[in-house]
């Protein structure tokens, strides 16, 4: 079990992570989703924070369930959905980085026909999740052992959805684990897909597309079609902590 001290570390912390969220370059990161479906936040998290994070993975306390991969034919590996309350850290950081994306959010179903808005408030957003029966919490916390690695797929949970999501690298490459890429695959209309590798070192977090973005071709605007995974892991542990705006029916 997780001792009390290390969960009071994670809540001082909290302030100056948001500070370091706040702080990217908002507009380059819109640049990067429009062009690419994926955008680096380089350091979004300190080494003493994403130890504190994976060191959370034992205290089944704080989950509300546990998935094992190959039970269900996901991959290798399982995860972790954290209960509400959420741990302050991932409470605050999904607060301060939603409200940055909500702009490419709209511009993204403007674009693509969608009528949903998002509201500018994330507490706005769960809300609407809520009421529309999806109640359960969807961050969660991945751990891979060695061989494991997590298929292609895409994380939608009801009729509500945030077309972007967090995901944040909390071991370290070569020193925890050797393998075990972030991957992306974009299907275009009539194209053959497209593979993305994205390094990440500890602490990186990458934000992508759920599901689909909006591509401006020489007809007008077309949806491509994005799913990501993890390859498989060569030796080492790796975690990962995933931030998925909507909540789960």
């Amino acid at each position: 079990m997780i001792r009390i001290e290390g969960l009071g570390e994670l809540q001082r912390r909290v302030k100056t992570a948001v500070k370091r969220a706040d702080a990217f370059d908002w507009q380059r990161i819109g640049r990067d989703l429009d062009q690419q479906g994926n955008a680096m936040m380089e350091q979004l998290l300190s080494p003493e924070e994403c130890r504190g994070i994976a060191g959370l993975y034992p205290n089944d306390d704080i989950f509300r369930s546990r998935v094992v991969m190959g039970r269900h034919g996901f991959g290798r590996g399982e995860y972790k959905y954290f209960s509400y309350p959420l741990p302050d850290l991932l409470s605050e950081l999904r607060t301060a980085v939603y409200k940055h994306l909500v702009p490419v959010a709209n511009r993204w179903n403007d674009a693509m026909g969608i009528d949903a808005r998002y509201p500018e408030q994330h507490a706005d957003f769960v809300e609407c999740c809520h009421n529309a029966g999806q109640v359960r919490p969807t961050p969660l916390l991945l751990q891979y052992g060695v061989d494991d690695y997590n298929c292609l797929h895409q994380d939608l949970y009801g009729e509500h959805v945030f077309p972007l999501q967090l995901a944040i690298l909390l071991s370290d490459p070569g020193a925890d684990f050797t393998g075990g890429e972030f991957i992306m695959t974009e299907q275009r209309p009539r194209m053959q897909s497209r593979p993305m590798v994205v390094p990440l070192r500890q602490g990186d977090g990458i934000i992508f597309a759920v599901h689909n973005r909006p591509v401006q071709g020489t007809r007008g605007t077309y949806r491509v079609n994005l799913r990501h995974g993890v390859s498989r892991v060569l030796s080492g542990r790796r975690h990962t902590v995933g931030i998925i705006f909507h909540d789960a029916a």
